[in-house]
């Protein structure tokens, strides 16, 4: 019996948009970009827990824990059997991490979200009269500091 080995590898997969990935080096690769997320735990379908966060750290080692907690994810690709890029309805991207029963979903947290009303009660005007009495202070402490110069 003999086996044909073709003469050229395949080539690396080439993932767009949609995709599982399997590779601990390319799913390190993908969750560091990430940065701010929100994220779903679910555990046979079932919401364990829910939140938002900064990945932290992502690494790859068979004797560390993925761990989630105060608002800081720190990734294990180890954790995860693989990860699945998809997008929703309106064409934003999230990712699964799935081990088994359990599925942690990440929604990255961009800067085009809006932000919440709480965080923008300061207009342009107020903000550019902060900078004029910070730039006028500095200017003050400078003067003062010529005055005392002997010659």
């Amino acid at each position: 019996m003999s086996h044909h080995h073709p003469s050229q590898p395949f080539p690396a997969p080439c993932i767009i948009d949609f995709g599982i990935i399997v590779n601990a080096e390319d799913m390190k690769r993908i969750l560091n970009d990430l940065g701010r997320v929100r994220y779903i735990h679910t555990l046979d379908g079932h919401l364990e827990s829910e939140g938002e966060g900064w990945i932290v750290e992502v690494f790859n080692d068979p004797n560390q824990a993925t761990i989630v907690v105060n608002r800081s994810l720190y990734l294990n690709v180890q954790s995860f059997d693989y990860l699945q890029l998809q997008r929703t309805e309106k064409q934003e991207a999230y990712f699964d991490l799935i081990q088994d029963r359990r599925c942690l979903r990440l929604i990255p947290i961009t800067y085009s979200s809006p932000i919440p009303e709480s965080n923008s009660n300061m207009d342009a005007a107020a903000l550019e009269a902060m900078v004029t009495q910070v730039l006028a202070a500095k200017w003050d402490m400078q003067l003062d500091d010529e005055d005392d110069c002997p010659f």
